[in-house]
């Protein structure tokens, strides 16, 4: 073969390679341009509902808050569904997440709808709604609070295992997985669950058309359906999305027509994986969850 014709194929084999990575090139920046439409258009200014989703075990989430705030701060956000299917989570994060929703509605109509279950914390958001609603079989209620401890000692006793705590104080070792709950620790626990059920209680007598009586023979932590709910008072009418649309227009004069916008607060992802997102479909990965504290929490044996 002469080196003209090698040159030649040389030549056409960089030729192709080049052609390759042009289009791959080409390619990739209209992938960019359409992802950078789409991220542009979902900012463009457009009246609408606000929809925020909570159907997790509820803890604390800044990311989750922050977005509830860039509702206050949006014009163009006429109003907010809170749409709830939880059993709640830690008594601490359903508080954020309530007062969270309480900064809205200082400013804009606020309505829940309870799905599946609204129980406990979940309820505590739902409470935060200037108007409830459930579906008739919905789980409703749990009002009440919990300390679940676990105790192995007679379990180390059998395998030859003993701890020793050094504390500064009779309580600061209370309570231990390693020893039984002495009366002045379970004394001190009971102490600080009946203040904050007090306390839900409080919340519940606030926003509900019950007085505390009436609530507290409801907040026995039993849970009832949403037709129970409706003739108790612990919700307003039972409904949907679609009847709490009807409401906000009957109410606030928000018209129905306005499309709903769902406020994403999931944790933010590189630029290459919401590429990648975009192209191959949305998967859901779980978080790692931690629940400390008080709970509020409907968790049936």
């Amino acid at each position: 073969m002469s080196v003209d014709s090698e040159n030649y194929d040389i030549r056409r084999r960089l030729k192709r390679r080049l052609t390759f990575w042009r289009l791959l090139a080409i390619l990739l920046v209209i992938i960019l341009g359409v992802w950078i439409f789409n991220e542009m258009s979902e900012e463009e200014v457009r009246d609408h509902i606000a929809r925020l989703d909570i159907t997790e075990i509820i803890v604390e989430n800044d990311r989750r808050e922050e977005a509830i705030d860039n509702i206050i701060k949006d014009p163009s956000a006429k109003a907010l569904i809170v749409y709830i299917n939880s059993p709640g989570g830690s008594t601490y994060g359903s508080e954020r997440l309530f007062k969270a929703l309480r900064r809205v509605a200082e400013t804009k109509p606020v309505t829940t709808v309870i799905g599946t279950v609204g129980a406990s914390g979940g309820y505590m958001t739902a409470l935060a709604g200037d108007r409830i609603f459930a579906g008739e079989s919905s789980i409703v209620g749990s009002i009440g609070v919990i300390v679940q401890l676990t105790e192995i000692s007679e379990l180390m006793k059998k395998v030859g295992v003993s701890a020793t705590a050094i504390t500064s104080g009779a309580l600061k070792g209370e309570p231990s997985p390693f020893k039984p709950i002495s009366e002045a620790g379970r004394e001190n626990l009971q102490d600080m669950v009946t203040a904050t059920y007090d306390w839900f209680v409080s919340m519940v007598t606030l926003r509900r058309p019950l007085d505390e009586n009436q609530v507290r023979k409801l907040a026995d932590g039993r849970v009832v359906i949403g037709l129970v709910a409706a003739k108790n008072g612990l919700i307003d009418e039972i409904g949907g999305i679609t009847e709490a649309q009807s409401w906000l227009e009957s109410e606030g004069q928000i018209p129905t027509g306005l499309p709903l916008r769902t406020i994403d607060y999931s944790e933010p992802k590189p630029l290459i994986a919401r590429l990648l997102g975009e192209m191959m479909g949305k998967s859901v990965l779980s978080e790692r969850l931690t629940l400390d504290g008080l709970l509020s929490l409907w968790q049936p044996d």
